[in-house]
């Protein structure tokens, strides 16, 4: 099962792992980590590094962060590139989170990556587009 580091700035990574317990449950293989404004690059480095330790070192891990170019980004970049087997994804969404941590049994890193990009694409959408697509998919009863 790929392992899943969820990272990002103040406690975004704390307070998305609460929405995906209580929709989900705990997951195994998850680790989140917050970037509080108190802390540094150096002490964020050695907090993903310490929770890429702690995953199944056969297994392959996925880093999902929330801000591209952001620090947690630019961390688990530069790990993931000292790593065979890691992706980064950023602009993480909760939609995105929940059907990956569904969906990861059966991937590859790589496979893992396309996915949550759909997926992120997918949940991010208004409520005018909602319904404009829900009347294209009503058929048109009254039709000759």
């Amino acid at each position: 099962m790929i392992g899943i580091i969820l990272c990002g700035h103040g406690g975004f990574a704390s307070g998305l792992e609460k929405a995906m317990k209580q929709i989900l449950g705990s997951q195994p293989q998850f680790i989140a980590v917050d970037f509080p404004e108190t802390s540094s690059t150096a002490l964020l480095t050695s907090q993903l590094e310490g929770a890429m330790g702690d995953l199944d070192p056969n297994e392959e891990i996925v880093f999902l962060t929330d801000l591209l170019g952001g620090t947690p980004f630019r961390v688990a970049s530069t790990l993931a590139m000292q790593r065979t087997g890691c992706e980064v994804i950023t602009g993480t969404n909760l939609q995105l989170l929940l059907e990956m941590a569904l969906e990861r049994d059966e991937l590859s890193a790589e496979e893992f990556r396309i996915g949550a990009l759909e997926s992120g694409h997918r949940g991010l959408t208004s409520l005018a587009d909602e319904l404009s697509r829900s009347r294209e998919e009503t058929p048109d009863e009254g039709g000759i």
